[in-house]
């Protein structure tokens, strides 16, 4: 019956939230006040060693992903809204054909492309930091240019035609009409790559070799492959952590999010 099968699917995720809250609120003397277990550097120890300084506290990886998350953020929105007003509102030779073949790259998959990059970022001395994680997303990427292609068009040309008879430049049609106008495709891009960047794990997996550079995905899961399964409270603690970021995101631009949803691809 309907009322036993979401009872079977709530009672796990009940469970994992329960250990959380538990882990998260234990207060078992000044070792263990509120977050203390969980976020102090005794819980997430890297070496054998007893030195505080070689161990790395949860709020490392909390930065890193939040730095990372933010930084791509930034640069996919300033990159492919770029690209996507050129493929719309600049009429040049070959700029279908060009859409076509950035639509084409959308199939081929990253491990294809992992040993070239590791190849380039070792070049550049870049391994073992985060900018492998964040640099990329400022070259725009194909599905971020689609959407924004998609909405751009539904755009009318009318407004762009009189700015230009009124002396605007492309750069300011772009900056103060375009991007306005653009708010809910914007927040749908910005709120897929902040979520793809925090919860990405293969590319921080073989970019980065330093603890002290791991993103929270990464951290969870040397901390697990240490301790087994014998501390599954402060595992289900730290993974509420990671996950509250994105529910808070989505709940304050959720209107925005599902209005960009529901006009982007409106017109092809």
């Amino acid at each position: 019956m309907p009322e036993d099968r979401i009872s079977v699917e709530i009672q796990p995720i009940w469970g994992n939230f329960r250990e959380a809250i538990r882990a998260l609120t234990a207060g078992e003397e000044a070792k263990k006040q509120p977050l203390g277990q969980l976020l102090g550097k005794t819980r997430w120890p890297w070496t054998p060693s007893d030195n505080v300084e070689t161990q790395i506290t949860f709020l490392t990886y909390l930065a890193n992903s939040l730095v990372v998350a933010v930084l791509s953020v930034i640069g996919t929105l300033l990159s492919s809204s770029l690209v996507a007003y050129g493929l719309t509102r600049i009429h040049w030779k070959g700029r279908e054909t060009l859409f076509t073949v950035i639509l084409a790259t959308m199939m081929i998959p990253f491990p294809v492309l992992m040993v070239p990059l590791y190849s380039v970022f070792r070049t550049l001395g870049w391994l073992g930091t985060l900018m492998p994680l964040w640099v990329p997303a400022w070259f725009a990427g194909a599905f971020n240019i689609f959407l924004l292609r998609q909405f751009f068009l539904t755009i009318p040309e009318n407004l762009t035609d009189a700015a230009r008879i009124d002396g605007c430049s492309e750069f300011a049609i772009y900056l103060r009409i375009m991007l306005p106008l653009a708010k809910p495709a914007l927040a749908v891009v910005a709120l897929f790559q902040f979520l793809f960047a925090w919860n990405d794990f293969l590319a921080p997996m073989i970019f980065l070799t330093e603890p002290g550079t791991f993103t929270m995905a990464l951290g969870l899961q040397q901390y697990q492959s240490q301790h087994g399964g014998s501390e599954w409270h402060l595992l289900m603690a730290a993974a509420l952590l990671l996950v509250l970021p994105i529910v808070i995101l989505f709940f304050f631009t959720q209107k925005t999010f599902i209005q960009g949803i529901s006009t982007t691809g409106m017109k092809g």
